[in-house]
C-alpha cells in the first residue's frame, strides 16, 4: 500500500471510531485512558493492613491465600533504623519486626476477618518468639493505619482474648513506615515449597487454616516482585 492510500485509510478508521464516539460519548484519548483509569479506579478502592506474627515467610503465605487479598509484601516495621536490612534486622538492634504489608479490597474481605486469620495464624500469647524462631523481630505485632484500625484491632484482641487460658502479648502500635524486604525473601513459600521450613511449618500451617474455613482462601495470584534486591 503507498503512503497516500495509508493516510487515507487511517483516516478512515480515525473518522470510524470518532463517529463511535459520538454515539457512546468517547474521544480518542479518552478511549486510550480508559483502561489505566479503570485499574487506578480498582488499586483506589484498596486498603492496607500490617501484622507481624513470626517468620514473614509464614505470614506472607498465609494472607496472600485470603479471598480479597491482592498482595501481601514481606518487610519491617516497627524500627528506628530507616531502609533496614535482613541482616540488620536479625541482630535486634534496629527494633524492627517481621511483618507482613496486606493490600486487601474492603468490599471482599474486611479488616476484622484479616484480623481474626492472624490471630489463629500464629501464637499471640508468645513473647518474640514463634515455634523456633526466637528475638523481638518475630514478635507479634499489629501496626495500624488508622484509629478506624486501632478501634478494631483492640476489639478483636479483647474478643479473642477470651478463647484462650495464657495473656495476649501482641503489640498494637501505629505504622510509622513499612520498609519492603530483599527481594529473595519475597514470595518465599511459593518459590521454595520443598525447602526445610517451607514443608515443616508453614504447609502444616496452611492446611490447617484452609480447612478449618475454606471459603476464605484460594490459590494466590501471580504479582510482579515488590522487594529491595
Amino acid at each position: 500500500m503507498n503512503a497516500g492510500l495509508k493516510k487515507t485509510a487511517g483516516a478512515a478508521a480515525a473518522c470510524v471510531f470518532l463517529a463511535w464516539g459520538a454515539i457512546f460519548g468517547l474521544t480518542m484519548d479518552e478511549g486510550k485512558k480508559r483502561p489505566q483509569s479503570d485499574r487506578e479506579e480498582a488499586a483506589s478502592r484498596l486498603q492496607t493492613a500490617v501484622f507481624a506474627g513470626g517468620c514473614f515467610w509464614c505470614m506472607e503465605a498465609v494472607f496472600e491465600r485470603v479471598k480479597g487479598v491482592r498482595e501481601a509484601t514481606s518487610g519491617y516495621a516497627g524500627g528506628t533504623v530507616p531502609n533496614p536490612t535482613y541482616k540488620q534486622v536479625c541482630s535486634g538492634a534496629t527494633g524492627h519486626a517481621e511483618a507482613v504489608r496486606i493490600r486487601f479490597d474492603p468490599s471482599e474481605v474486611s479488616y476484622e476477618r484479616l484480623l481474626d486469620i492472624f490471630w489463629r495464624a500464629h501464637d499471640p500469647t508468645s513473647l518474640n518468639r514463634q515455634g523456633e524462631d526466637v528475638g523481638a523481630q518475630y514478635r507479634s505485632a499489629i501496626f495500624y493505619c488508622s484509629e478506624a484500625q486501632k478501634k478494631a484491632a483492640l476489639a478483636s484482641r479483647d474478643a479473642f482474648q477470651k478463647r484462650l487460658d495464657r495473656p495476649i502479648v501482641t503489640e498494637i502500635a501505629p505504622l510509622n513506615a513499612f520498609y519492603p524486604a530483599e527481594l529473595y525473601h519475597q514470595d518465599f513459600f511459593r518459590k521454595n515449597p520443598d525447602y526445610g521450613y517451607c514443608r515443616l511449618v508453614i504447609r502444616p500451617k496452611l492446611e490447617k487454616l484452609e480447612s478449618l474455613d475454606p471459603e476464605r482462601f484460594e490459590k494466590p495470584r501471580p504479582r510482579s516482585a515488590a522487594g529491595r534486591r
